[in-house]
């Protein structure tokens, strides 16, 4: 992945306090990460450094929506999604962030890149199983839910298909 220096914060010029930042994030961030499970991007983060004098805390928040494929029908849509994260970053004598919440940042550095902690807010945001609105509330019409629903084994073909040697088995669990 190539360093964006969009998402490369300053710290060391900054007074104590509270400072807002605030990213679009589109398509083209995550192309940098070669993720390409989404067809478009269309999210707003805001960042809060609060810079203390031996350590200082990043809160992210998020809100928009990516364009995925419905798992069921295929179809494209915008899922919205949402959600937050906060990371404690201190200072110590190597760079480790093994923590998810914690980032230990070397003495002497003066940036931090946040793109990864924006990368995987976002990733972990978006649900598993991705349903479009349509199919939920009946009102999406597609080829592949109408043949599927063709297909769809009725209860006339299940009656004809049953073994009749099955009637004979099911009358053994009545008689005891």
């Amino acid at each position: 992945m190539k360093v964006n220096n969009e998402f490369l914060i300053p710290f060391i010029g900054l007074k104590q306090g509270k400072h807002q930042f605030d990213f679009d994030i589109s398509k083209a961030f995550f192309d940098g990460f070669e993720f390409d499970e989404y067809n478009d991007v269309n999210v707003k983060v805001d960042m809060v450094l609060e810079k203390q004098s031996t350590m200082f805390e990043l809160h992210f928040k998020h809100e928009g929506t990516v364009n995925v494929p419905c798992d069921l029908s295929n179809e494209d849509f915008d899922l919205p999604i949402g959600g937050s994260i906060d990371v404690v970053v201190k200072f110590g004598d190597e760079y480790n962030d093994e923590n998810d919440e914690i980032l230990v940042l070397p003495h002497g550095e003066y940036e931090v890149d946040v793109s990864q902690y924006i990368y995987e807010m976002i990733v972990l945001s978006v649900p598993s199983k991705r349903i479009h609105p349509g199919v939920e509330d009946g009102t999406i019409d597609t080829s592949i839910l109408n043949k599927l629903e063709e297909l769809a084994p009725g209860e006339e073909q299940e009656e004809k298909n049953i073994d009749p040697r099955w009637d004979e088995l099911k009358k053994l669990l009545t008689d005891k």
